[in-house]
Parts: C-alpha cells; sequence; structure tokens
C-alpha cells in the first residue's frame, strides 16, 4: 500500500459498509461542498464503449476517469443506488455517514512521492479540501492519552507508558526507517503500467531520480532494503525491539493500515507509513463533507472528460466469446459491448461468479478459491445531540481492551470516527455523526444463512454490538447516552456482503509477505482485467487508487500515458 488508508484500512485502510438501512429503489445522496453533480443516471443508452469498469469503488473511479482523461469511451457500472463502493456516504434525518474510510493523509500532496490518489485526482484537474490534524485519542488498557504524529511527540507517550529501555528502541527503530524510506516508493504511482512500456513511462524516465535515491542511503540503507519486501516482523526482530508497549503500538498500527498484524504486512509498506506519520510536520487529514468528497471529485472527474456512470446498473455476467471478455450483461438482460476492455472493480471471489465456468482455467480458479479471506465488519452508526459531549472530542478514537487477545482478536479493537469534529456540516446544527466498528475480525460464520428481517439477526446484531456501545460511551464519556440517539444503525458482516457485493463480507485477501502474492491486474482471459484490494498492492485507499490507475495506464499507449504524465509535471 502507498499511502494512508483509512481506518479499517482504510489507514486510511484500512472497512466499509453503510448498515441495513436503505431500499434498493433510494435516490442517491450524498452531500458535496458546493455544485453537486446531477445524479448520475440509473440507465445509459450506451450499448457499446470502449472500457466497461464493473463497480464504482475508488479504484473503479479512479480507473475510468483516468481512461476517460485519456480520450476512451468508458462507462462505470454500480449495482448500488449510490457510487462510491465501501467509500459510499448515506443520509438519514439529516446525518450524513461515511460507510467506509475515516483517517486519510497526503490527499493535499502533489508531486512525484504524492499518494497515488492525490495524483490521479491531479490528473483530473480536481481537488478535495480537507481538514489537518495531528492526534487522535488512545483508550488503553494502560489509560486513556491523546497521541500526536510527529517526531518528538510520541517519545512523550514511551516516557509515560513503557518500558525504560523503550525511548532507545523506538529511536534505533526510527534510525534504520528514516534513510529507507525514499527506497519504499522510488517511482511516481501514476508512471507504473502492468506492460512493458513501464520501461519508458517509469524505469527511463525516473532512473536519475531512482539512483539519487540509493546512492542518498548509503551502503546500509541498500543493505537494508533487501527487507522491504519481508514481513516488518523480521525488521523489529533484526533490531532487536522488544518492548511490549511499542510491540502491541506496531501491531496496532499495521491493523489499522491493512487489517493486519506485522508478520503479514510488507517492511515497505510499514517504512513508507511510518516515516509519512513520524516526520517533522506530520498532519493528517478529513475532507470536508467526507469521504462523498473523494468519490464526488472522481465522478466529476469521469464526466468532466466524457466518461460515464450508471448506478443501479447489476452486472450479471461478464460476457466470454471467442476466448476474450467482450462486454457484460446486466440483471435487466441488457448487454453491453466493450470493444477494448472490461475492468472489474469486484473483489477477486466475486468477480469469479460473473464469469462463465467453461473459461476459467482451473489453476486460476483454484488460486482464487484457495487465497484466504480477510474476516469482516460490525458497525454502529450513531446521529445525536452534542450537548454534554466534550468540546475537546477529537476526531478518532482508538479502544483496546485487552493487549494479551492480539489486535486480531474478535470484539478486541472498535475504531470510532466522529467527522463532525471537523465537518459539521455533515450533521444538523448542534448534532453529531459517529461511526464506530470492528474491522475485519467479525466472523462469517455466525451470522451465514440468518434472514436479515428475522429476529435472530436483530438478536444476534445487538450482543455482536454491545462491544462497540460499550467503546463509544468510554470515548465520549458521561455526557453520551445511547438511549438519546437519534439514529442507531448496527452493520454486521451481512450488511457488507448485500450492500457492497463482497463474497462473505469480506474485507480483503489475507496474505502473508514473501509467500502469497496478490492477484494480478491482467487475467488468463483476454481483455479482462481487474482492480481493487485484491490486487497488488492490496487493500487500503492509496492502494485500491493505485491499482485502479495501473490498470488504466495500461489500456493506453505508452505516447498517452507519457503526456499525462508530462501535463501535470511527473
Amino acid at each position: 500500500m502507498l499511502g494512508v488508508p483509512s481506518f479499517g484500512y482504510q489507514p486510511a485502510t484500512l472497512p466499509f459498509v453503510a448498515s441495513d438501512r436503505v431500499s434498493s429503489s433510494s435516490k442517491w445522496r450524498v452531500q458535496v461542498a458546493t455544485s453537486p453533480p446531477p445524479p448520475p443516471s440509473t440507465a445509459t443508452a450506451t450499448t457499446e464503449t470502449d472500457v466497461v469498469v464493473v463497480g464504482s469503488g475508488i479504484s473503479g473511479l479512479c480507473c475510468g476517469a483516468l481512461l476517460a482523461r485519456y480520450e476512451q469511451d468508458v462507462v462505470v457500472l454500480e449495482s448500488h443506488d449510490r457510487p462510491g463502493g465501501a467509500a459510499h456516504s448515506f443520509n438519514i434525518k439529516g446525518y450524513t455517514f461515511d460507510s467506509g474510510p475515516s483517517l486519510f493523509s497526503g490527499l493535499q500532496s502533489r508531486g512525484p512521492v504524492a499518494n497515488p490518489l492525490a495524483q490521479v485526482l491531479d490528473a483530473l484537474g480536481e481537488s478535495v479540501p480537507c481538514a489537518s490534524y495531528d492526534s487522535w485519542m488512545c483508550h488503553f488498557p494502560e489509560g486513556d492519552f491523546k497521541s500526536r504524529i510527529g517526531p518528538t511527540e510520541f517519545y512523550k507517550d514511551l516516557e509515560k507508558y513503557a518500558g525504560p529501555n523503550a525511548v532507545q528502541e523506538w529511536k534505533k527503530l526510527m534510525d534504520f526507517i528514516v534513510p529507507l524510506s525514499s527506497a519504499t516508493m522510488p517511482l511516481p504511482p501514476l508512471a507504473i503500467r502492468g506492460d512493458m512500456g513501464v520501461l519508458l513511462t517509469a524505469a527511463a524516465r525516473y532512473a536519475p531520480s531512482i539512483i539519487k535515491s540509493f546512492v542518498q542511503m548509503g551502503p546500509q540503507g541498500a543493505l537494508g532494503a533487501r527487507k522491504l519486501p519481508r514481513p516488518f516482523s523480521e525488521v523489529l526482530d533484526g533490531l532487536g525491539v522488544k518492548d511490549p508497549f511499542i510491540l502491541n503500538w506496531i501491531n496496532l498500527l499495521s491493523f489499522l493500515f491493512a487489517g493486519v498484524k506485522t508478520n503479514a504486512i510488507t517492511s515497505q509498506e510499514m517504512i513508507y507509513m511510518l516515516a509519512e506519520w513520524y516526520k517533522p510536520g506530520s498532519c493528517l487529514e478529513f475532507p470536508y463533507h467526507g469521504s462523498s468528497a473523494i468519490v464526488n471529485a472522481l465522478v466529476r472527474g469521469l464526466e468532466k472528460f466524457g466518461g460515464q456512470i450508471s448506478v443501479r446498473s447489476h452486472v450479471e455476467k461478464i460476457v466470454v466469446e471467442n476466448g476474450r471478455a467482450i462486454g457484460v450483461k446486466l440483471r435487466n438482460g441488457r448487454f453491453i459491448r466493450a470493444r477494448k476492455a472490461v475492468v472489474s472493480n469486484a473483489s477477486m471471489w466475486d468477480t469469479l461468479k460473473m464469469l462463465p465456468e467453461d473459461v476459467i482455467p482451473k489453476s486460476y480458479s483454484d488460486k482464487i478459491k484457495t487465497t484466504p479471506k480477510c474476516e469482516s465488519f460490525m458497525h454502529l452508526h450513531l446521529g445525536f445531540d452534542a450537548e454534554g459531549i466534550p468540546d475537546d472530542l477529537g476526531i478518532h478514537h482508538l479502544v483496546v481492551n485487552d493487549w494479551e487477545k492480539g489486535v486480531e482478536a474478535e470484539q478486541n479493537v472498535v475504531l470510532i470516527s466522529v467527522p463532525t469534529v471537523l465537518s459539521p456540516d455533515l450533521a444538523p446544527p448542534g448534532k453529531h455523526v459517529l461511526h464506530a466498528y470492528i474491522a475485519g475480525t467479525e466472523p462469517f460464520e455466525l451470522w451465514e444463512g440468518l434472514d436479515h428481517k428475522s429476529a435472530e439477526y436483530r438478536k444476534l446484531k445487538a450482543e455482536r454490538s454491545e462491544v462497540i456501545w460499550k467503546a463509544v460511551e468510554r470515548a465520549l464519556g458521561k455526557g453520551f447516552k445511547r438511549e438519546k440517539c437519534e439514529v442507531k444503525l448496527v452493520g454486521s458482516p451481512l450488511t457488507h456482503q448485500r450492500y457492497l457485493r463482497r463474497s462473505r463480507g469480506t474485507f480483503g485477501p489475507e496474505l502473508q509477505p514473501g509467500k502469497d502474492t496478490f492477484a494480478s491486474h491482467s487475467s488468463p482471459i483476454p481483455h479482462l482485467f481487474c482492480c481493487g484490494d485484491s490486487t497488488f498492492p492490496g487493500i487500503g485507499v492509496p492502494a485500491v487508487a493505485f491499482s485502479g490507475a495501473l490498470v488504466a495506464n495500461s489500456l493506453v499507449s505508452v505516447s498517452q500515458h507519457s503526456q499525462l504524465l508530462d501535463a501535470i509535471g511527473l
């Protein structure tokens, strides 16, 4: 992952669905800063286009919008009644809720090492105004405290909550990380493509800067660069980091970035993120008007360059003829032909379901079927009066109940976002919206086969959400009363599965660095490509933006790609 996803990472990583709340007939409703675009058509007149993109998650929108920027005819098809996938927003009783990403960084960045999403927005001539902040509240077994990003503030936390050698261990870790950080993203994400043309758009174009970065690292840094594809736990072991608080903290950050512990996240990702968060002047960002501001910016970019988006357009099948993907068939029976390619922004498992079994190589289908899935989510969306709530509440809160259980244990880590702290327009005057969730650890087996309208389902939701309620009460203090909430919505793995079309409500693939690899953006079926969290570089907002951009770049000529890079100064 090449930047900050969101909590649940969504580090920006890390996770994402609206609760059981709107019917498929409800209208697309998202709040935007200014001049909202007209709602996408629920049916497009297009019967033939250059590229069909299945799914309007951030990756699908990045891919579709860039293709439109490259002057390709493109249509993005979305099954839900609004775009955004895991990053969509929804409105109830005047409260606007984000369904997923809540922690962002680098949306305002520019230049070669900018966040991949920021580079895509720059290419589209779009921007997302953001509020900046530098801290979040931690509610740990050791106590409650505010954690700040930056190079010095964290040392104060270590001195208070960690062992006597913690400061020295952290300094040793950062001394190793900082020289390596330039090697984690030596090429601008938008310069990457999935064919040999990358030798011209990336390798040759940026060879001087790559050589310079490795020279600046020195022999020790260059030697350490060999560890970038390996699990970050190997870096910690090699440096002799043993303080329990630091190990717990790093595991928690890894879990927030990618939904996994340090033994399952690449050193490249962790080094990039830690260097970004603990450098001078570091800050986090929250887009005014929530994640819908990002979705709307991508939709504006898509439509500005002639692309189309169609919601309530459920793709039933990817049509394969003479061994190649030629288009898609919708649930209503309509066929849309793709002259150049079909791009699936669905997960690898859901993409497989849309393909005819007789055209899929057994080795390909077996690999997908045996790829382990991350577990799912529990969500709590609340709308309530701000009276009695501390003025210095803070936008984000992390609650860890028991370090001994591990951050990946069920019902142990709760992530809380109160976006109205920075963007009060998301609620009526004097009110707050809150999104709390358990990310990537809720077993689907507990929910499998339940009718979402049944009393049994409602009972299980009440039971499994209780730990989230208690975390919210701890974070917000005595002034918060659950019975006074004007909106109470609980989302389950079945919610994830239903609204996001995610197989078993999963967060994404659970892979081991150095052992497993993400699915390729290409497929064994000619003219069928894939983007999103199932593909390299994996889970998280920056990662999926990179994935969508890579596929778009791969579908145009090297000349077109180079002209775009020139146009945005990369």
